[in-house]
């Protein structure tokens, strides 16, 4: 979901006629208020990400089971912000009242814990993880340190964690020392869209992610160079701004493999330019080197695209399997620029390799959930925290 925006904190709305799977069609409904915490930028074109998305959709689907969000977009450079940033945080934290449902946005939350534990003894908190903070590539090993060990300050202190797939579910389990009981799942939906085109139904390649190290760009592009003799564009779509010497190491490489014309990193695109962008692929491919989840993914495959992708964290269950059992995909390994060389390479050559990944890219389409699904579970969780801010879920 890129294009929608979200209602900033005010007055909570009158009760409402709420509807939702499962909850027996429309009924009365008195909607409940949760506070929704998250990072400022989250309605910012130029730097869409799958967070920010997220965010925003649920936003809109909480209301069909019974709650009302109310949105407190906090600006600042999370996870690491600036003293203005940190007041600004804690004054929203502040002037809720005792006993407040809020959700917070783990980029927010987890690298603050001075200015969140306090507040876990009033307020009743759950933290959204999107990403585990160490986990972004780059990092000084001192830094990342420091962030882990803030990040298991403020998980282990809440009594309620909600990560966006079963592997980021297991890896905080695991990493933090959480209680299991504690930590749940409410994974992204996707939007079926209309079949895409494609452009020849080989050559099209899409990349959707933002351009920084950890979504590996440069190992796509060292994959693509090695196969520079067949017939390929790549569109890489995402925000250039988060990492501008990355960006200019990118267009480097691009211009010392002579690519120019053939790799691009178009920028953001949202709403129908990023339609179209997906309307003209044949391939989604991504190169990551961590993902809770990989929204771009069921994006791609809500279109009937096949992926091309790194083996890495929620991505599997991204990908997923069609009824029938076809893998709408394929999977390679971490490290290994070769390996996704080999692979396009067999996309390229194998007619029969492509009819199986797009017929099974089309029976997994079928078979998405949607966001009405995240919004259930999320709604769950909310739920269940418990009355007792100060008592554990």
């Amino acid at each position: 979901m890129t294009g929608a925006t979200i209602d900033r904190a005010g007055p909570t709305r009158a009760p409402a006629r709420a509807t939702g799977p499962g909850n027996g069609g429309i009924i009365p409904m008195s909607l409940r208020t949760v506070h929704f915490v998250m990072p400022g930028g989250v309605d910012d074109p130029a730097a869409p990400s799958g967070g920010n998305a997220y965010d925003r959709r649920v936003c809109l689907d909480l209301p069909g089971f019974g709650w009302q969000p109310r949105a407190h977009p906090v600006p600042g450079d999370w996870p690491r912000p600036a003293p203005a940033a940190r007041t600004e945080l804690a004054r929203t934290l502040r002037e809720l009242p005792d006993g407040a449902v809020v959700l917070l946005d783990g980029l927010v939350a987890c690298g603050v814990p001075e200015i969140v534990v306090p507040e876990t003894g009033r307020l009743r908190v759950a933290v959204l993880v999107h990403l585990p903070l160490g986990d972004e590539t780059g990092l000084l090993p001192s830094v990342a340190a420091g962030l882990d060990a803030r990040e298991r300050a403020v998980l282990r202190t809440v009594p309620a964690v909600v990560a966006t797939s079963d592997w980021a579910v297991r890896r905080l389990v695991a990493h933090h020392g959480l209680d299991p009981d504690r930590v749940h799942v409410a994974a992204p939906g996707a939007d079926i869209a209309p079949l895409a085109p494609g452009t020849d139904g080989v050559s099209r390649l899409l990349c959707v992610a933002a351009v920084t190290p950890r979504k590996g760009q440069h190992r796509l592009l060292r994959a693509l160079a090695a196969v520079a003799d067949l017939p390929w564009t790549c569109v890489c779509v995402g925000g250039l701004g988060q990492d501008p010497e990355y960006v200019a190491h990118l267009r480097t490489l691009v211009e010392r493999h002579g690519l120019t014309g053939r790799f691009e990193l178009a920028g953001p695109r949202t709403g129908a330019a990023l339609d179209a962008s997906y309307a003209a692929a044949d391939l989604m491919v991504l190169a990551s080197y961590a993902e809770t989840y990989g929204m771009a993914v069921t994006e791609a495959l809500a279109r009937g695209i096949p992926v091309l992708a790194t083996d890495v964290g929620g991505l599997p269950e991204a990908l997923g399997r069609a009824p029938d059992g076809g893998v709408p995909g394929i999977l390679v390994p971490p490290e290994d620029p070769a390996a996704l060389a080999a692979e396009l390479r067999g996309w390229f050559g194998e007619t029969d390799v492509r009819r199986r990944l797009k017929a099974a890219a089309r029976g997994r389409r079928a078979a998405l959930h949607g966001w009405a699904t995240t919004a259930r579970n999320l709604a769950g969780v909310l739920r269940r925290l418990p009355a007792d801010p100060g008592r554990a879920a």
